[in-house]
């Protein structure tokens, strides 16, 4: 096992990638981002996009506090290996869970969380062994790992509604542990790549979710409606993965890389942990919102809700990375000449619901993506001519 003194030292000049482990670990979140997903279809109302969003973030925060111990710990012994398939079967649990988890499967979602706080334990106890200054006081993973966990699963046993006003009280807790902590007491230095390409991988997860459903629904309603709205709705995915990964995570990674100390913590946790949730979850709703766009494609016009997960989806989609850009400090002015189109057109999108037909819908927003991407490349070709002597 290598420690977190032997992985800071080597994280800098070598580069990290995810392992064959964290790869396999990723594989319960493809069920997860479909379980959420598949709530929002049809015409889902103010209260299901609020139980959507309360359900994904728990096992979305596990997901960064199973990033980050990885990040930490280059450890690839056995103990880990069965550490890490606990939680999966944990995450598992949740993802059954997910369809019913405000109902008669709350326990069960409650219960599955609370193993993986467990597994966490076992993942940052041996950094209690640490020399210092790299060791961490054992009161740290008693509290957030041992007695998250233990609440949570005392609240499978605490009769509804008493039982949700319980998981809020607990993440509210978490939180503002979190945000009062400000990086102190971390055992070493992210490595950024690592984690950069980790939270790229998850968005390549969420948009697989998103093709996935475009084919299933296809699948389902095999009509040439349906094959042009899928047709449409695969080209608004592709413009949002090429505008991720040929911007989005490279920006990413040069501000995260130049930050040092305790920035690079505290950007870390607000773009990688906090912004992204609202990233993919925003993927995940235009999901949702593109299968019933597809199974609904003869329609005159589609549901409310279909087209708020939709349209709003991608609306909250580019106000998230809106929110990443001012927090790397990037000006107001340039930030808001591609935010207020790339907000404003969907939530207009969103006015004309009764008057648009499912694929005119998809149109407008996927029309919009493309010239957002264009827009990005023409600013990228502008500085590489402004920097060239």
């Amino acid at each position: 096992m290598t420690t977190t003194a032997e992985a800071s030292e080597s994280a800098s000049p070598e580069q990290r990638h995810a392992d064959w482990l964290e790869l396999f670990f990723d594989l319960v979140f493809v069920a997860l981002a479909a379980q959420l997903s598949h709530s929002l279809h049809g015409d889902p109302g103010l209260l299901d996009f609020a139980v959507f969003l309360a359900l994904y973030f728990p096992p979305w925060w596990m997901w960064i506090n199973f990033t980050v111990s990885a990040n930490l710990f280059v450890d690839d012994s056995a103990r880990r290996r069965l550490l890490m398939l606990s939680a999966m079967a944990c995450l598992a649990l949740m993802a059954a869970a997910v369809p019913a988890a405000t109902g008669e499967r709350s326990s069960a979602y409650a219960l599955g969380y609370a193993g993986t706080r467990l597994v966490l334990l076992g993942l940052w106890w041996p950094a209690t062994r640490f020399p210092p200054p790299l060791r961490v006081p054992k009161w740290r993973p008693l509290s957030y790992c041992l007695a998250s966990g233990v609440l949570w699963a005392a609240s499978a046993f605490v009769p509804p509604p008493g039982r949700y006003a319980m998981w809020v009280l607990l993440i509210v807790a978490e939180m503002a542990v979190l945000l009062s902590a400000r990086g102190r007491g971390m055992p070493g230095q992210l490595h950024t790549g690592h984690l950069v390409e980790r939270v790229g991988l998850f968005v390549i997860i969420v948009l697989g979710e998103s093709v996935l459903a475009l084919i299933t629904s296809t699948d389902h309603v095999w009509t040439a409606e349906a094959g042009v709205t899928a047709l449409l709705g695969f080209a608004l995915l592709a413009a949002l993965w090429w505008s991720y990964f040929d911007f989005g995570s490279v920006a990413a990674e040069m501000m995260l890389g130049a930050a040092r100390g305790r920035e690079a913590y505290l950007l870390a946790r607000d773009v990688a942990g906090f912004l992204h949730f609202f990233v993919t979850a925003s993927v995940i709703c235009i999901a949702g919102g593109l299968a019933t766009a597809v199974e609904e494609s003869g329609h005159a016009h589609l549901a409310r809700g279909a087209v708020i997960a939709l349209a709003g989806g991608l609306a909250f989609y580019h106000f998230s990375h809106a929110c990443i850009a001012l927090r790397f400090r990037r000006p107001v002015g340039s930030v808001a000449l591609w935010a207020v189109p790339g907000v404003g057109i969907p939530l207009i999108v969103i006015g004309f619901t009764d008057l648009l037909p499912p694929w005119a819908v998809v149109l407008v927003l996927t029309a919009e993506a493309i010239v957002h991407l264009l827009y990005a490349r023409g600013v990228a070709r502008r500085r590489m001519q402004t920097a060239t002597p």
